[in-house]
């Protein structure tokens, strides 16, 4: 008689410590509970203070661009990084800015200008006689304004903003001025963005998260369809004030920035629902199976709450590997992401154990409709995608390549000025000065720093470099302990392709020259990309290192995790692409957000949107291939584990990805350009990975990896000190039959 070997399944320690911690906390339900209640309570005190112990500073990195900024407002106490105001007349025809009377008109209008705004620096032609402030057919002017330091307020990731009655005061001068008989129109950065379509004051959460909250309760309904629907909400109303409540706290500890509020609201209402969601699930299911009650928490908790440990693990390393950015507003959204997951965690492990046991059977008891036929549907649809895998896995990846390549084309920094504005005064201004041929360098214009005895010969040797329509060197307030101020004027937006190609130029010639450094908005703009990009490797194998050794651990193979990786890389840079597809080359942004395209993305949101799009995204592929993995134990089949384990998950992991989904397009509700650029690729990174990556190409390139997805060499187990084994029923014959004929 032959001896039948029987297959080695793994003594799961995580799912044995989980199951004992729910056991405990099932004994103890009264005091689990008054301690979540006390900590709630406490959360919405904490809530209402955080906001003003948050920060809206967000200085960049220390480099030669905000070097010479700085040493320009110390000196002259205007410009550096502060985008001036742009006073734009056009003369009437047969006028032009050379003769004697427009010139005295141009120095009233200084003069006008300098008393509306006290210690400003101020240049025209008037005053300079330099062809730089006149376009080619000598009809169209220009007057620079650089507003004083005293009148610039701490502004958004955008730049630094002029107070509202600067603008005020600086807007009555020029429209009550007259130029060569003609009109004075006041344009700028500031009153451009104070113009774009839907642009509100500043941040708040409260009506995002319930929008949110309302989207999610919707969802939730329709999985659920009983009124089991409103548990997962209820871990998210504990979640949001407990993990603000932390943040609170850590505001003793360093700087917070206020953008974290909007973070911890929204992706906290998806991440919480999306935990609890996956545990219930599985209790529903383990319930339907004919467990009684307790069984079946300590069941789901044991299954479904190993992948939530995991999945919450690898979230908070997603976000805490921004703290490597050397920019601390970047870092700060770090330290209050990290707190996210972590209370979800502890919250969907501890609390919702209590809520299932005391009112779960309750909220289940009478349901609208069978939630069955979705399994089946996910089933069916996972047996296509299997038979077809090849297909599918060439399809998805197709997809995901195309929007790569276009991320490739994505141009950091801020928006281009033709993008903002509506059809006021400032719009018509930066139209005049396009017309004229002058285009909208003057509104960020290169500041460049050089010796007082060289300054006429750097503005006349940075004229000359290509892409550059001129430059200048007034004298007066422009001048001051021995160095002076050369404003240089690219002929394209300096926040252009075009213009940043120019700026380099000058920035070559300038080094060149003695003493001479080079500043200005768009040149801190660049180096703050080059700044925090330049760390971005560093970041992405930190990111990758510890996620593959959580991984390798969680699903026991080398292969699936080095998979998942490359997966959740394909679906960021796609998203990347999305994102430079919406707001640089303008596909359906005026649909969408009533908006013009920015010419660019906003420099700091795609590294934003790396850290919370990729631990979004291992939350969904450990909830699948955890699912696959513990089918796989059972039947030792590829692909009936794929089948099982997305008829299983398919559902739930959709409807999480919808509910993250809406938490982040509320987000955009807010009006702020900034935050929809962050929403952008926040709502449209889940959806690519729940709809591309997750139902196609995880199931199809698990299909056709066959066993090879399982495979853990025995050295990798000793290093990752993987649990012993123990054996189970089925025969060892079957399982390597089954292994050898999978895929």
């Amino acid at each position: 008689m032959r001896t039948r070997s029987l297959p080695l399944q793994p003594v799961d320690h995580t799912g044995r410590w989980l199951a004992s911690l729910t056991r405990w906390v099932l004994a103890h339900k009264r005091l689990v509970a008054t301690g979540w209640l006390a900590l709630t309570l406490l959360g919405f005190y904490g809530s209402a203070q955080v906001t003003d112990a948050l920060t809206e500073d967000f200085s960049t990195p220390t480099s030669e661009s905000t070097i010479t900024n700085e040493r320009i407002v110390d000196r002259f106490e205007s410009g550096g990084a502060t985008q001036p105001l742009v006073a734009v007349v056009t003369l009437p025809p047969g006028k032009q800015a050379t003769t004697p009377d427009v010139r005295a008109d141009l120095r009233a209008l200084e003069q006008d200008l300098a008393h509306a705004v006290p210690g400003a620096r101020i240049a025209s032609f008037g005053s300079t006689s330099e062809p730089a402030y006149v376009s080619d057919d000598g009809r169209t002017t220009f007057a620079v304004l650089h507003p004083p330091s005293s009148v610039v307020e701490g502004g958004g990731p955008s730049g630094n903003e002029i107070s509202d009655e600067t603008l005020a005061r600086a807007e009555q001068a020029a429209a009550s001025a007259r130029v060569g008989g003609a009109e004075v129109r006041l344009t700028g950065a500031a009153l451009l963005a104070r113009e774009t379509p839907g642009e509100g004051g500043g941040p708040g959460f409260l009506n995002e998260t319930l929008i949110a909250g309302v989207g999610a309760l919707i969802v939730l309904a329709f999985v659920f369809a009983s009124a089991l629907a409103l548990v997962p909400l209820l871990m998210a109303i504990v979640t949001i004030p407990v993990t603000l409540l932390a943040v609170w706290g850590l505001t003793a500890l360093t700087e917070v920035n206020v953008v974290v509020v909007f973070l911890v609201s929204l992706i906290g209402l998806g991440v919480a629902v999306d935990y609890a969601l996956l545990i219930v699930m599985r209790w529903r299911e383990e319930r339907q199976r004919g467990r009684g009650n307790d069984d079946a928490i300590v069941e789901a908790a044991g299954t479904a709450g190993r992948a939530v440990l995991f999945s919450g693990t690898t979230v908070a390393i997603g976000l805490l590997s921004t703290l490597v950015l050397p920019v601390p507003f970047l870092r700060s959204m770090g330290y209050g992401g990290l707190l996210i997951p972590l209370a979800s965690v502890a919250v969907a492990l501890t609390l919702l154990p209590v809520v299932l046991a005391t009112v779960g059977p309750l909220a289940d008891a009478r349901r609208l409709r069978t939630t069955d036929r979705a399994d089946q549907h996910w089933a069916a649809w996972a047996r296509l995608v299997v038979r077809h895998r090849v297909a599918a896995a060439l399809a998805g990846t197709a997809a995901l390549l195309a929007l790569c390549v276009a991320a490739q084309g994505m141009l950091l920094g801020s928006p281009e000025a033709r993008s903002l504005g509506g059809a006021g005064a400032p719009s018509a201004a930066l139209q005049q000065l396009d017309r004229a041929g002058v285009g909208a360098a003057p509104l960020a214009p290169v500041e460049v720093l050089t010796p007082t005895a060289h300054a006429t010969d750097t503005a006349a040797r940075l004229a000359a470099v290509d892409g550059v329509r001129a430059s200048s060197a007034p004298s007066g307030a422009w001048r001051a302990d021995g160095y002076a101020v050369v404003d240089v004027f690219p002929r394209s937006d300096t926040n252009s392709a075009a213009g940043r190609k120019a700026i380099a130029g000058v920035r070559a010639a300038a080094g060149l020259l003695p003493a001479t450094t080079v500043g200005g908005a768009t040149a801190q703009t660049m180096d703050f990309v080059d700044g925090v990009y330049g760390s971005f490797p560093l970041m992405l194998a930190l990111i990758s290192i510890v996620t593959f050794v959580l991984l390798a651990r969680a699903f026991r193979s080398i292969v699936l995790p080095a998979k998942a990786i490359m997966m959740n890389l394909l679906s960021v840079f796609a998203t990347w692409g999305l994102m430079t597809l919406v707001w640089q080359h303008g596909v359906g942004t005026d649909l969408l957000f009533g908006a013009s395209a920015t010419g660019a993305v906003l420099a700091w949101a795609p590294i934003i949107v790396f850290a919370f799009i990729y631990g979004l995204s291992m939350d969904y592929e450990v909830f699948i291939l955890a699912r696959m993995r513990e089918e796989y134990d059972a039947s030792r089949s590829t692909d009936e584990a794929i089948v099982r384990g997305l008829a299983g998950t398919g559902r739930l992991v959709t409807s999480a990805a919808l509910i993250v989904f809406l938490a982040f397009a509320s987000m955009a509700t807010a009006g702020d350009v900034d935050l929809q650029v962050l929403a952008t690729g926040l709502a449209s990174g889940v959806l690519i990975d729940a709809l591309v990556v997750r139902a196609v190409l995880v199931p199809a390139t698990v299909s056709l990896l066959g066993r090879w997805n399982w495979w853990m060499p025995e050295r990798g187990r000793r290093l990752l000190r993987l649990p012993a084994t123990a054996p189970t029923a089925e025969s060892g014959e079957i399982a390597a039959e089954r292994g050898l004929t999978d895929g």
